[in-house]
């Protein structure tokens, strides 16, 4: 069904990433650069943005009535626009807090292959259909410095999430669909390491898994110093999870190419 797909979601806004880029490499830099690795702040705000593909992203609601379909056979695979931000707070030498600010929306006319039953609705096949996907995260972290050495640092600890989901079909005057916000509790671990002059990798991890479900978000990242207070990243990132319960049946997994630029104050 490629020929019926009309992508409204594509990937944008590079232009933001650059101009940060810009900005930070006209910083005067190098001079007052403390070391590799080193911050000369305690606070820390980095965004982050790049393109999200989808190869898995299923939808059946509800779970003992309603049709199961996929929202990549829907609306595709992508490339889509995705950006967070995020805002960190050293308090001392191994406690920290880091604010997450995720949205995440994709969108676009379709058509169903088949007939579906979707929370309440019916929606018949080969009709123009909007179909939405919205998952946005606003997360809370405090995490404890377990190791700090020469060459790697880990932290541990743990994530209070507040998720924002919706899933949602349109055909003409028929509309449905099904929002939900809720909180979701979250182990973290975090690892980087020196690897040269300026250089680091940097991994993160939140994740948990119950019989209900699951949710894992891990980024792993090459970072450069470019000064002090100046650093940029490039990486890969997954988003995975979902939840099987009596109501609700919606499993996706999410592929990031991630650039970001962070600034420490």
């Amino acid at each position: 069904m490629g020929g019926k797909q009309r992508m409204v979601k594509r990937f944008g806004g590079s232009t933001v990433i650059v101009a940060l880029i810009g900005i930070g490499l006209a910083q005067p830099a190098v001079a007052q650069d403390p070391g590799p690795g080193r911050s000369v702040g305690r606070f820390a705000i980095e965004l982050e943005a790049g393109p999200v593909w989808q190869s898995r992203n299923d939808v059946r609601i509800p779970n003992e009535t309603g049709t199961k379909f996929s929202l990549v056979d829907l609306v595709g695979s992508g490339p889509y626009f995705a950006y967070r931000l995020y805002a960190s707070w050293e308090i001392g030498q191994r406690h920290g807090l880091r604010l997450l600010i995720a949205p995440l929306t994709i969108s676009a006319d379709a058509s169903l292959d088949e007939p579906v039953a979707f929370a309440g609705e019916a929606f018949e096949a080969g009709a123009p259909t909007d179909a939405t996907y919205r998952f946005n995260s606003y997360r809370l972290t405090y995490r404890y410095r377990l190791l700090t050495g020469e060459m790697w640092k880990w932290d541990i600890g743990f994530t209070a999430k507040i998720r924002d989901a919706k899933v949602a079909l349109q055909q003409d005057q028929v509309v449905a669909e099904d929002a939900n916000v809720g909180f979701v509790p979250l182990l973290h671990v975090a690892a980087q390491v020196q690897i040269a002059d300026r250089w680091r990798l940097l991994g993160d991890l939140d994740g948990l898994a119950a019989p209900q479900g699951r949710a894992e978000d891990l980024a792993l990242k090459l970072s450069y110093d470019a000064a002090a207070d100046w650093s940029f990243q490039v990486g890969y990132r997954t988003l995975e999870g979902g939840a099987d319960t009596n109501d609700v049946y919606t499993f996706a997994w999410l592929h990031y190419v991630v650039f970001s630029v962070a600034y420490r104050f």
